[in-house]
């Protein structure tokens, strides 16, 4: 199928352009008809096609028919409002139908402006981005389709509204996903150069691609080492114009970590700067009206749970301050970034941790990066708050940090830090007011606080109502385990699970911060395991198999049906503490 127009702001009647390649498999010639149906969002047909003239086909050969139709006041795909049509095509011989392809597709427009920023739909939308490889852990690249929607839904909930597929196409499973839920995706290719295999391969990242809604940018390259020169202008602006050629509906984009006063930033339509987003403001006044975006922002390191450096045990702490010389933190690039309208956006390196680049350790035992808002396993670190207070501000949020068991540091001075988006924050230990702070925009708030064990608690204002709250509470030896997971009835596909959080409790059900406890997982019934992980960037345990750690009280087993009918049982249990059971059912 081809693209998609409406007109701008509100529209009136989109075009839709359709084009089918045929293929016969047949050793004699033969005629074909096609015959065309979009199926609206509400299940109902908008329109159909008759069928269309006689088609000729030669033994083994190929024809390509073009069609188009109108849809009269469609219902706009948007992140808020992802309506989704189909196109139904259905090939006829002799008037019978002998094969017949489904596609889905939205219909939205899509504006990037130096001044304004990006819109969709007429409509003013500020990205909210992460990058991310495609790997999990206990399954590496191997992600099931149920796991790519889990980790997308994890995305939304700290509020980021697009996602760049670094440094590769994205799966098509992915994108039906993002479509479906309304993640908008720059889509990249990994080689930035002309030969006939990168020609091939940015060929097929659209083709296979181009009817996705989600799709918002094809990107051409990322940080190439010919970036900023003559030569890097005159490979992409060879690869935008075959994009152009196969995707007249979408502009382009690079990520630059240098050179943006020319070279490839000439070639693309809308610029993108890998870090340095401080330098982004008087780039714009050197390129008035060019669009930007910050393709690479943060790359903030973190260990989840974690709140003092060791460097001797690759441990980074989990307050907003520690990142690699090229890099910032969340709330500096953050600050940039939402304080100028004619920047479109920016993409956070990353929304996951990811196995390999070790950094800010790049040694044996660290396997995996630092970078993740989240973990290996999806598990928030503390940085993936921050950005939910600001990207989601119309939910109110405080969110207190670090832990508070800390013992043998009784009356020793704690810092403690508040993320949220009240417009006041009031701190309290063991009941008693250690202040009301007013939280900055875009910031956070931080005490030095002597501890003593008990309650540490947060209380967010607006308009001096109470609006949010957080706790710590210091926790006692570990005693029990206890089971997370936000859906227990699953689909008898084969493919759908279940992503369980393993929380190490003590006897009152608070999580013990440090538990390191050993696990052993099992399952019965019609779903089997897949693969455990904890978070640990220096865990070299396997993957696979029936035992993992904790870390920092955490682990995470995935849960997949077998393809049956019926309900299944994950049980996890360590030595000395209360086992944990959870059931789980598979239905058709």
């Amino acid at each position: 199928m081809g693209h998609l127009g409406a007109q701008h702001g509100r529209c009136r009647g989109a075009q839709v352009a359709i084009e089918t390649t045929l293929a016969n498999a047949a050793e004699a010639a033969g005629s074909v008809q096609l015959r065309h149906r979009v199926i609206a969002p509400d299940g109902t047909t908008a329109t159909t096609i008759a069928p269309s003239e006689a088609i000729a086909l030669a033994p083994g050969g190929q024809a390509l028919a073009k069609a188009s139709l109108a849809l009269p006041a469609p219902r706009l795909w948007s992140p808020q409002t992802p309506h989704l049509y189909t196109l139904e095509t259905a090939v006829l011989v002799d008037g019978q139908e002998v094969d017949r392809v489904e596609t889905r597709f939205g219909i939205r427009t899509l504006a990037f402006d130096g001044t304004r920023g990006f819109a969709v739909n007429g409509q003013p939308v500020k990205l909210l981005g992460v990058c991310n490889h495609q790997d999990h852990a206990g399954v590496g690249t191997a992600i099931p389709d149920a796991l790519h929607a889990w980790r997308v839904a994890q995305t939304q909930g700290m509020g980021a509204n697009a996602w760049r597929s670094a440094h590769n196409p994205p799966a098509q499973a992915l994108l039906d996903i993002c479509d479906a839920s309304g993640m908008m995706m720059i889509a990249e290719t990994r080689l930035n150069t002309t030969n006939p295999e990168a020609l091939d391969e940015l060929e097929r990242m659209i083709l296979s691609s181009r009817n996705h809604p989600a799709i918002i940018l094809w990107s051409v390259g990322n940080e190439e080492g010919h970036q900023g020169t003559e030569r890097g202008r005159r490979l992409s602006a060879q690869l935008v114009a075959r994009c152009k050629q196969l995707d007249p509906t979408r502009l382009t984009t690079q990520a630059m970590d240098q050179g943006w006063d020319g070279g490839a930033a000439d070639a693309v339509d809308v610029v993108g700067f890998n870090y340095r987003t401080d330098k982004i403001p008087a780039w714009r006044q050197r390129h008035p009206g060019k669009p930007v975006i910050g393709t690479e922002t943060g790359s903030t390191v973190a260990t989840r749970g974690a709140y003092a450096n060791d460097a001797a045990a690759h441990v980074v702490r989990a307050y907003d301050t520690e990142h690699p010389w090229w890099a910032s933190t969340a709330e500096e690039w953050w600050k940039i970034v939402a304080a100028e309208p004619g920047i479109a956006g920016g993409f956070i390196w990353t929304g996951f941790d990811y196995r390999g680049e070790p950094t800010p350790y790049p040694q044996f035992p660290s396997v995996s990066s630092y970078f993740g808002a989240m973990d290996l396993c999806g598990l928030p670190k503390d940085n993936y708050y921050y950005y939910r207070a600001w990207w989601r501000r119309d939910q109110p949020l405080v969110h207190l940090l670090p832990h508070w068991t800390w013992t043998g540091r009784e009356g020793q001075p704690i810092e403690v830090w508040a993320h949220g988006n009240a417009e006041e924050v009031e701190l309290l230990l063991n009941g008693r007011s250690l202040g009301r702070k007013a939280m900055p925009e875009n910031g956070h708030l931080a005490w030095q606080v002597p501890y003593a064990p008990g309650t540490l608690e947060a209380r967010g204002y607006a308009r001096g109502k109470l609006v949010a709250r957080d706790r710590r509470v210091t926790a006692g030896a570990p005693a029990a385990l206890r089971l997370v997971t936000e859906r227990t009835r699953l689909a008898a596909d084969g493919d759908d699970l279940a992503a369980v959080r393993v929380d190490v409790v003590d006897a009152h059900g608070t999580l013990v911060p440090m538990a390191d406890t050993p696990l052993t997982f099992a399952v019965t019934g019609a779903a089997r395991l897949i693969g455990l992980g904890n978070g640990n960037p220096t865990s070299t345990e396997p993957d696979k198999g029936t035992t993992r750690r904790a870390f920092n009280g955490l682990a995470q087993a995935l849960v997949q049906g077998t393809g049956t009918v019926g309900g299944a049982r994950l049980t996890v249990s360590a030595a000395g503490l209360k086992p944990a059971s959870l059931d789980l059912l598979f239905h058709a």
